[in-house]
């Protein structure tokens, strides 16, 4: 390895030439490597390597993909980054749509924007899972909803990662009035098709910013809609586990909340393979937090302390904190429901609020010794909210100490105690 120097490029292994990550993952898995490299002077030279099978070489490449993220060439009627307001940092304009970030974060990819090579490649390299953003199975309308020619075809992919065997999980952007009702039955139905390769579908609200001038007109889910969405959803889950032992579709968290309803069992969803699009999140945290709480004693813990949600799990917040004065009677906990003024009243989620709502609305407000904010809403692995405002920005405009909370119901606890979540 002491030939390898900063700076060299990667040309091939054992004579396989590395196109990505998927490429060197896979043809790393030898004992031994014969790595052809070019160096910083456009030198070519081969190095040996001998280690145990599938053991990591130990190169750290500039790019995590080993190549440039690829973008997102549809239209999508839905797009929530054709919802952004201008003056917003650079990265979050990049649609992506690569379908290497499904397998490394979970992202949700089209189908669109994938080659017949790029199939090829899942399959050759047995990559699993692919999360697949359907939207719907009719073929004409997802031209439609994505703004894209080959959108309709490309459903042909899913069945040939299907045929391979080669797990998945999909998603649906439900729009009112476009791939609702009739068309939701449809999608669910064809997709039914693909279990158990094809693991779980969540069906989630289109999310609607108040920057929409000028972009195709889509309306809100209203109370009686979102109960027709779930009533579709569980009839469905009732007829598929009866048949394959799973409810393979779910609702997202939002549908129960906009429609009034309790949330599902834990049972109903299977092990939480969707929490990402907000499927049973709530569920997971009155689950985690009753199994918190027993055992608990009353406690003589004296203190003062803050906490913001938003608006679609607010009232589940609250309840928690209401019982949580049985177990710790003296210390006073102020949850706050911050509305989303930035991207406007339909947007109700926690992990898009903003730096500059949150210091506005608690602005005058009892904060107590500390704030908590949840870790959703920071840019992963930073200090930074999705409008650049810093924990650090917070703490000196609030004037409090600003700690980070996990939602769970071990967390929640941790902030009575007083310590770090």
């Amino acid at each position: 390895m002491c030939d390898i120097s900063v700076g060299d490029e990667l040309i091939s292994v054992n004579g396989l030439v590395i196109k990505d990550v998927f490429d060197y993952q896979y043809a790393c898995c030898d004992e031994r490597c014969i790595l052809k490299l070019k160096d910083s002077s456009g030198r070519l030279k081969k190095v040996s390597v001998e280690k145990t099978e599938d053991e990591d070489m130990g190169l750290v490449f500039e790019e995590g993909l080993m190549d440039h993220y690829r973008s997102c060439r549809n239209k999508c009627i839905f797009c929530f980054i054709d919802q952004m307001p201008k003056g917003m940092r650079k990265t979050l304009y990049f649609k992506d749509d690569d379908s290497r970030l499904s397998f490394l974060q979970g992202n949700y990819v089209t189908l669109t924007n994938m080659s017949d090579d790029d199939i090829d490649r899942i399959i050759r390299y047995n990559l699993s899972p692919v999360n697949i953003s359907f939207q719907t199975t009719n073929p004409e309308l997802r031209i439609k909803m994505m703004g894209n020619r080959f959108a309709g075809e490309a459903l042909l992919k899913a069945k040939r990662l299907n045929d391979a065997g080669i797990t998945m999980n999909g998603q649906i952007v439900l729009c009112r009035g476009i791939n609702d009702g009739e068309e939701l039955e449809r999608s669910i139905s064809d997709l039914s098709a693909y279990i158990p390769n094809l693991q779980s579908l969540s069906v989630v609200p289109v999310g609607l910013s108040k920057y929409r001038e000028g972009l195709f007109e889509l309306e809100p889910f209203d109370e009686k809609d979102s109960g027709k969405v779930i009533d579709s959803i569980e009839k469905w889950q009732k007829k598929l586990y009866r048949k394959h032992g799973i409810h393979f579709v779910h609702a997202s968290d939002e549908w129960y909340v906009k429609a009034g309803r309790d949330l599902p069992e834990a049972e109903t969803y299977d092990g939480y393979p969707q929490l990402e699009n907000g499927v049973g999140m709530l569920r997971l945290l009155k689950e985690g937090f009753e199994e918190s709480v027993r055992g608990l004693v009353v406690s003589d813990v004296r203190r003062e302390f803050s906490c913001i949600t938003g608006k679609i799990s607010y009232p589940f917040i609250v309840r928690i904190t209401e019982r949580m004065k049985e177990y710790y009677p003296n210390v006073a906990a102020h949850v706050y429901c911050i509305e989303n003024e930035f991207f406007g009243p339909n947007i109700t989620v926690t992990g898009l609020l903003t730096g500059k709502d949150i210091i506005k609305q608690l602005e005058g407000k009892k904060l107590g010794e500390r704030l908590y904010i949840p870790e959703n809403v920071l840019r992963a692995g930073e200090d930074v909210l999705l409008d650049d405002v810093t924990l650090g920005d917070l703490e000196q405009s609030l004037q409090v100490k600003v700690d980070i909370v996990k939602s769970d119901g071990t967390s929640f606890i941790n902030m009575y105690e007083g310590g770090r979540s």
